[in-house]
């Protein structure tokens, strides 16, 4: 019996520790190369064969939801906590640099997360909806609020998310100023827009 358990637990330990090894390649290839990273680079760096890697991680996107789906998941958490803060605004504002900076923790992430938000079948796409849901709750009481304009959806503040995060990683200088204009551009505007339907403008 002792032998028979012991071979049993063999396995399991082996596999967890592969299932670490690749998890640390993983995130040193795609913090030195980005998420384009060949995952046959990544199975050799962690010193296994290919079939070990996709028994773990059958797609790409598996390996960054075990990398990054608590992390993505923690955006909802915060933005639970931001929806009693005083200013509402201010808390969308808080709560959308944390997500730029989320986006940007690996290069070409920020594709990776509009593709895996458009595919119900992605291994991402859960977490990236409980972020953008999150996002999507202080939007809603920041416009309530009169913080920020009524034509603004929750896919479009996924997609600025994006953009910006997309900007900021090209050109990592102009981060405040260009969070500065989208902020701008996010408020009630006071005149018409350009064009009609709308309102924009400076006070």
């Amino acid at each position: 019996m002792t032998n028979g358990r012991a071979t049993g637990r063999a396995p399991r330990k082996d596999a967890r520790r592969n299932y670490d090894r690749l998890l640390t390649a993983a995130r040193a290839a795609f913090g030195e190369q980005g998420v384009g990273t060949s995952l046959n680079d990544i199975a050799r760096r962690a010193g296994v064969g290919n079939v070990t890697l996709y028994r773990h991680f059958p797609t790409r996107q598996a390996l960054l939801e075990a990398l990054l789906g608590e992390s993505l998941r923690g955006l909802r958490v915060r933005s639970d906590a931001l929806l009693t803060a005083a200013m509402p605004g201010d808390a969308l504002a808080r709560w959308f640099e944390a997500a730029v900076e989320h986006a940007m923790t690996y290069r070409g992430l920020v594709d990776a997360l509009v593709d895996s938000l458009a595919d119900p079948e992605s291994d991402l796409h859960a977490s990236c909806q409980a972020m953008k849901a999150g996002g999507a709750q202080l939007l809603a009481r920041a416009q309530q609020a009169g913080a920020v304009r009524p034509d603004v959806d929750d896919s479009a503040l996924f997609s600025l998310v994006a953009a910006v995060a997309w900007a900021v990683e090209r050109a990592p200088g102009d981060r405040e100023q260009i969070l500065a204009v989208l902020f701008d551009g996010l408020r009630p505007a006071a005149g018409p827009v350009r064009g009609g339907g709308g309102a924009s403008g400076r006070d």
